[in-house]
C-alpha cells in the first residue's frame, strides 16, 4: 500500500512516516514548499532513500491532488496547531486547517482514494467538567484553533455521508516525544529545566492526558487496518491525567533538580479559552482494534530527556523565549 502523509516533516508526521516505512508501507511525504528544499525532521532520516518527498502547499488543491495520485490511502496531519498563535491569526488557521482539509477530501474523492484518515485534536472537546471524554461528547471551541479543527472534522464526516468517501477521524490527546516544538508544554518545561531551575509557565492547575508519540503511531496503523471505523471518530489517549504542577514535579524528580514554577501572565490563556481538564476515554479504540498504550508518562519523559541531551538536540530550542 502506498500512503500519502501530509504534514510529514513535523513532530508527529515525521515519526509516523518512519513508523510506516518500518512496517513495509510505501510512503509519500508531503509538506510545505520552502526555499531550502528542507524535509524538516526527515532531513536526515535513516529511511530517507525509501521515502518519496513532495513539497507543496496544503492550501493549494493542485499540489495536494498531484501528490495524492498513485496513493491508496491518505493520512492527513498538515495543520497549524499552536493555540496562542490562533488568537493572533485566526484566518491562517481557517485557511490551513479547514481549506487544507477540503483540498485533501476533494482530491481523495476525485481520485477514488480507498481511505482517508483525518487528524483531529482533543482540544475540540473543551474542558471536561467531571469525567473523561468520549467520542460522543459535545464539541466546544474554546479557541480559534479548536474551532478550525471542529470545522475540519465536520467537513470530513460530511464527505463520508454525502459522497461515501471512506473517511476515519483520529482524535489524539496531548502527544509528546522527541522532535516536539517548544509550543507544547512538556518540551517547554524540560528545555528550561536543563538550563535553569526556574520554569516559566502558564496555568499550573490544568490537567492533560499525555500520550507518547510511538503509541500514537501504532494507533494510526491500527485504525488504518480496521474495517469497522469508516465515518467514525476515534479517541487516542492513555485514560490518565496529570496537572501541569505535578508534571513539573515529576520532571524535577527524573532530572534530580529542584524546579520552581513561575507563572507568567503572558503564558496564561484567557479565562474562557483555557481548557482546564482533558482526560481520554479510550474504550472504543481498545475494543475495536486491540490497541493499547505501551508508554507510561515516566518512561516517555525519560526518552524525551535522553533525546534532548543526545547530539545536543536542545540547540534547536530557545528555552528563554515564550514560543507561541
Amino acid at each position: 500500500m502506498k500512503i500519502l502523509v501530509t504534514g510529514s516533516s513535523g513532530f508527529i508526521g515525521s515519526h509516523l512516516v518512519e513508523h510506516l516505512v518500518e512496517k513495509g508501507y510505501k510512503v509519500v511525504a508531503f509538506d510545505r514548499y520552502n526555499s531550502n528544499n528542507s524535509y524538516g525532521w526527515l532531513e536526515n532520516s535513516k529511511y530517507e532513500k525509501k521515502i518519496k518527498f513532495i513539497l507543496g502547499d496544503i492550501r493549494d488543491y493542485d499540489s495536494v491532488n498531484k501528490a495524492m495520485k498513485g496513493c491508496q490511502s491518505v493520512m492527513h496531519l498538515a495543520a497549524l496547531i499552536g493555540i496562542p498563535y490562533s488568537y493572533i491569526s485566526p484566518t491562517a488557521y481557517l485557511k490551513t486547517n479547514v481549506e487544507g482539509t477540503l483540498n485533501v477530501l476533494e482530491s481523495a474523492k476525485n481520485l477514488k482514494i480507498k481511505q482517508v484518515i483525518v487528524t483531529s485534536t482533543s482540544e475540540v472537546y473543551g474542558t471536561a467538567i467531571s469525567k473523561k471524554l468520549s467520542e460522543n461528547d459535545e464539541l466546544k471551541a474554546q479557541s480559534p484553533y479548536a474551532a478550525s479543527k471542529i470545522a475540519a472534522d465536520q467537513l470530513a464526516l460530511s464527505y463520508y455521508r454525502s459522497f461515501g468517501l471512506p473517511v476515519k477521524i483520529i482524535r489524539p490527546f496531548n502527544t509528546f516525544g522527541p522532535r516536539q516544538s517548544a509550543r507544547a508544554v512538556i518540551p517547554t518545561i524540560i528545555t528550561q529545566a536543563l538550563l535553569n531551575n526556574k520554569i516559566k509557565i502558564g496555568n499550573l492547575n490544568a490537567t492533560r492526558d499525555f500520550l507518547y508519540v510511538e503509541d500514537l503511531c501504532s494507533a494510526y496503523e491500527k485504525i488504518l487496518k480496521s474495517n469497522k471505523l469508516l465515518g467514525e471518530v476515534v479517541n487516542v489517549g492513555v485514560d490518565s491525567e496529570i496537572s501541569i504542577k505535578k508534571l513539573i514535579f515529576k520532571i524535577s524528580k527524573i532530572l534530580k533538580i529542584k524546579l520552581t514554577p513561575v507563572v507568567e501572565k503572558k503564558r496564561v490563556r484567557p479565562q474562557n479559552s483555557e481548557v482546564f481538564r482533558l482526560k481520554c476515554d479510550n474504550k472504543k479504540i481498545k475494543r475495536i482494534t486491540n490497541w493499547k498504550p505501551k508508554y507510561k508518562i515516566d518512561k516517555g519523559l525519560k526518552k524525551l530527556i535522553e533525546w534532548l541531551k543526545k547530539d545536543n538536540n536542545i540547540k534547536n530550542y530557545k528555552p528563554d523565549n515564550y514560543n507561541i
